[in-house]
């Protein structure tokens, strides 16, 4: 007998949700979907904009949490890490070992959801993306069968999961070599004086910085106390050199209004702690997110004049380039590697917060915003403002992975996501 557990609600509009131990558990699952005719959601740490469908069997990953630490390989230290496992828990386990995985940003993120949109973090412009570490994975594909996927085995569903969403399957192990870090330096800069200087000075800096550094400006309203409200430039430094990190930062430090700490921290110290509860609805909210190669004047100052002119919604930077361009663009289905920055706008369309004229003007802005953009990043990316999936990749890795979906998925059992249909 299985020992496949479940929790549901007697309430006929409540997911049936599924906590499977082990691959063959996850197999199963996607198995009784397709013979029940049900759709299908999956989540790891319940971070993102994916809800269950009253109707869905929901397969939550948390118990296949596993991490084991190998030996060195050549390239890296291998650890094998289960997918439904937080980003937390892997940078700690690492920590002792001297080495790390070029995460997220935030510790309650899963580790098979970041995966599979590529996982733009802290460390990207010393590591690149998430996946570009990944070296292999098992998955459970949409005839219930546990499949290993890498570079020399099912080499195309190993293209297609970095990148491509949860649109192939279900992610239940990954393979990362996993480079030396003996710690990190990272702290907050708040930002009081003019941001458009600010964000000129960064951009001018980050063209000439050491790939160690990777900065991320967020510029938010008074929500909760784990945002604080205002503009703060977050540092992190891949390394312990605070005189390297020092001569990086001074043009930045030498702006008006910019004060703060910069710390040797461990790596997993410096993620963000946000807590987040899985069954709490995400607000509804107009949004637009980017991979820009250039971070030109006109852009930065929509970014600023949006953020000015709507009370509570949030700008969001992260550099890019270093690491994170040295990666082929056609070896993943992640987009844009000549991008230098990832760019976020989003306004907050809380019930009684914008009438239909606001509304309108916020949509005309982010239209603006995005001119130029090279493509959007799934993991940032909610359903509402984004419904052509498209947005999220090259015109060539689109007709490559509606041609791998047709032969993974013809049925889109994999369809609570971003969805690639099936090619004709």
């Amino acid at each position: 007998m299985s020992s496949l557990s479940a929790s549901s609600s007697a309430a006929a509009n409540q997911p049936e949700i599924l906590h499977p131990v082990d691959a063959e558990e996850v197999a199963a699952a996607v198995r009784r979907a397709v013979d029940e005719g049900r759709g299908l959601t999956v989540r790891t740490g319940g971070h993102g904009f994916w809800k269950p469908r009253p109707a869905d069997l929901t397969i939550d990953l948390r118990r296949l949490s596993s991490l084991e630490v190998g030996e060195d390989s050549g390239e890296g230290r291998m650890v094998r890490v289960g997918a439904g496992a937080l980003w937390g828990e892997v940078a700690a386990a690492l920590a002792p070992h001297g080495v790390a995985i070029s995460s997220g940003d935030t510790a309650s993120v899963g580790v098979g959801g970041l995966i599979v949109g590529g996982g733009i973090g802290l460390l990207v412009r010393d590591r690149g993306l998430a996946i570009d570490q990944l070296r292999g994975a098992q998955l459970v594909t949409a005839d219930g069968v546990v499949r290993e996927v890498s570079a020399s085995e099912n080499a195309d569903l190993f293209w297609a999961i970095r990148g491509g969403g949860g649109n192939f399957g279900v992610v239940t192990r990954l393979d990362f070599a996993a480079a030396p870090l003996d710690g990190v330096l990272a702290g907050e800069l708040a930002v009081d004086g003019d941001q458009t200087a600010l964000l000129r000075t960064v951009r001018d800096a980050l063209e000439s910085a050491p790939r160690a550094l990777t900065v991320t400006y967020m510029d938010v309203p008074a929500m909760d106390p784990s945002a604080p409200a205002g503009a703060r430039l977050a540092v992190t430094w891949a390394g312990t050199d605070q005189e390297a990190l020092d001569e990086a930062l001074r043009p930045i430090v030498a702006v008006d209004g910019v004060r703060g700490e910069v710390v040797r921290t461990a790596y997993g110290d410096a993620l963000n702690t946000m807590p987040h509860d899985v069954d709490e609805p995400t607000p509804p909210m107009l949004s637009m997110n980017g991979l820009f190669t250039v971070l030109d004047d006109a852009l930065i100052e929509r970014l600023v004049a949006f953020r000015r002119a709507h009370a509570v919604s949030v700008v969001f930077l992260r550099s890019l380039g270093g690491a994170f361009g040295d990666v082929a663009e056609e070896t993943t289905a992640f987009p844009a590697r000549s991008a230098t920055w990832f760019v976020m706008a989003v306004a907050f369309d809380i019930p009684g917060m914008l009438d239909d004229a606001e509304r309108e003007a916020v949509r005309s802005e982010l239209a603006a915003i995005a001119q130029g953009r090279l493509s959007a990043y799934t993991n940032f990316a909610d359903p509402a403002s984004n419904p052509d999936p498209r947005v999220f990749y090259t015109p060539e890795a689109w007709t490559r992975l509606r041609v791998l979906k047709a032969q993974w998925d013809p049925q889109n059992v994999f369809a609570g996501n971003h969805n690639i249909p099936p090619a004709d």
